[in-house]
């Protein structure tokens, strides 16, 4: 018997074995084309490295001379786009020449990252936050809109602000590792990608539904790890119904994590509500290999005298952290950070 299209029918075993086979062929192209861009990135990458190491060279061996000058870099971008048309333009060599003068040793390069990542890269002056975003753009595989984003809302110091010297060196050098909740949290969390003008106020239910709206950018700002479970999720108790404003499942924690919005202050009854969210999901949602669930209240403001108080002895889980709708002030968090590491370099030298 044949089908329609008058081959002979297969048996159920050869089907699975075709279709085995078809998945080996799709990894190994997929494989390949992963390995070809890498290759790609590592050539380009180390040749605007060489470029800049020639022109650094050329400058600093004095033979910049008069009829060169400041004009070197313009000079050259003349005559090596008539030559090899595009690619050499000013800027172009201005980033290679600072490529070479930010990494002078070539193999500390990662070939994950295309040129474009590199030159946003070189434009934050700050080695520690530098390497930060380096390495959560291999880490989180960013493109380059995601990290131009992660850089304009001042990701690393967010989260440097509240930590203490060790931890900033551990996120510099590392980037974020997620191993315990507090892990997660942000503070301030941005959400600058919804355009909500100033001073426009929106209601909690419009606030949810912009985000869910812009889902893909709320999942980057949360972090990575998180799975979408759903909105207005219902919990039921003897008849009477609440719902939960956002379900996430994150994947490295193995845990739900619980979102509740407020567009005004969070009050003392708001944390028991939560708290009983997160007993309900313990009881009732979570199965075989699942860890307690997380509850996050964002506000955009926080008494912290209230939430101590609140969440006396209360589930370590839950917590209660800020969020705005526009860009944070990045002079006031980096002095911040500044303080912090200032202050530990004080203690060290009184201790030693």
């Amino acid at each position: 018997m044949t089908n329609k299209t008058n081959q002979p029918a297969l048996p159920p075993d050869a089907d699975q074995a075709y279709l085995d086979l078809l998945r080996q062929i799709s990894d190994t192209y997929t494989q390949g084309r992963i390995q070809a861009v890498q290759a790609v990135n590592t050539h380009i990458t180390q040749t605007y490295w060489q470029v800049g190491r020639q022109i650094v060279e050329f400058e600093q061996g004095g033979k910049a001379k008069a009829q060169y000058g400041k004009a070197l870099i313009s000079n050259l971008a003349n005559d090596l786009s008539l030559r090899h048309g595009k690619g050499f333009s000013r800027t172009n060599l201005i980033s290679m020449r600072l490529l070479y003068l930010r990494y002078p040793i070539s193999q500390t390069l990662s070939d994950l990252l295309g040129w474009s990542q590199w030159v946003e890269l070189l434009k934050i002056d700050d080695p520690l936050e530098r390497s930060f975003y380096e390495q959560q753009s291999i880490r989180q595989r960013w493109s380059v809109r995601e990290l131009i984003r992660q850089k304009n809302s001042a990701l690393f110091l967010r989260l440097a602000a509240s930590k203490d010297k060790a931890s900033i060196m551990q996120l510099a050098t590392q980037g974020q590792l997620i191993e315990q909740p507090a892990d997660l949290l942000r503070e301030p969390y941005v959400f600058e990608f919804l355009k909500i003008p100033e001073p426009y106020l929106v209601s909690e239910t419009q606030l949810e539904t912009l985000l869910c709206n812009h889902l893909q950018q709320f999942l980057l700002e949360l972090g990575k790890g998180f799975t979408f479970v759903g909105r207005q999720y219902r919990v039921t108790l003897n008849n009477t119904h609440y719902k939960v404003d956002l379900v996430f499942y994150h994947r490295i924690l193995r845990c739900f994590v619980l979102i509740d919005l407020k567009i005004t202050d969070v009050q003392h009854h708001d944390i028991g509500q939560m708290n009983m969210y997160l007993g309900y999901f313990a009881a009732e949602e979570n199965t075989e290999g699942d860890n307690p669930p997380i509850g996050i209240i964002l506000s955009r403001n926080k008494d912290e005298l209230l939430v101590e108080y609140a969440t006396y002895q209360m589930n370590s889980q839950l917590f209660v952290q800020k969020y705005q709708l526009y860009l944070p002030e990045r002079e006031e968090l980096r002095r911040e950070l500044e303080l912090t590491l200032r202050e530990a370099g004080t203690e060290s030298g009184e201790a030693s």
